[in-house]
């Protein structure tokens, strides 16, 4: 599956065209900008999800970025736990589900009897954003910048070309 990076128009009440519903669900993710920073639409099990292309730890955007040669290096960095379907930092092994942005790590409490480790949230670290589909087109809605998450510091320091800004 492949991914592609474009400059996304505004068009329908505000909304960010992002692209065709059925390019996307065919190449499973596509990147562009929305509000100047890289946003990765992803299509994943008849769903489509939106969120900051660069990782609350920085780097998962080299990964995304890059044009996978099967579906397994595709499917590798998209894991289900709980439930949820989950994006994995290739670098950090971070896991950040989809839907909320949530980081979930796997802990114990060993106050237990016998300890088993169970999924836990650490909150929310990633921006995500709204996807509308209408007219087989994609949008995704303006971030919200009144409520501020992890992910924010490195996407607005990537914003200008990738290259982090001293």
């Amino acid at each position: 599956h492949s991914s592609s990076t474009g400059t996304a128009e505004v068009e329908v009440e505000g909304l960010i065209l992002i692209g065709k519903e059925n390019d996307i669900k065919k190449s499973r993710r596509v990147t562009a900008k929305v509000s100047g920073r890289e946003v990765v639409v992803f299509y994943h099990e008849g769903k489509f999800y939106a969120m900051d292309s660069r990782c609350y730890r920085k780097i998962f955007t080299h990964m995304i970025k890059m044009k996978p040669v099967t579906c397994y290096f595709y499917f590798l960095f998209l894991q289900d736990i709980n439930g949820q379907a989950c994006i994995v930092c290739p670098w950090h092994k971070y896991k950040i589900t989809l839907e909320t942005g949530e980081g979930l790590y796997e802990g114990i409490n060993p106050l237990e009897p016998s300890p088993t480790p169970q999924w836990q949230s650490k909150g929310v670290k990633q921006r995500i954003h709204k996807v509308t589909i209408n007219k087989g087109k994609v949008y995704v809605s303006p971030p919200d910048f009144s409520v501020s998450f992890d992910s924010d510091y490195f996407a607005e320091k990537y914003k200008n070309g990738g290259e982090l800004a001293i």
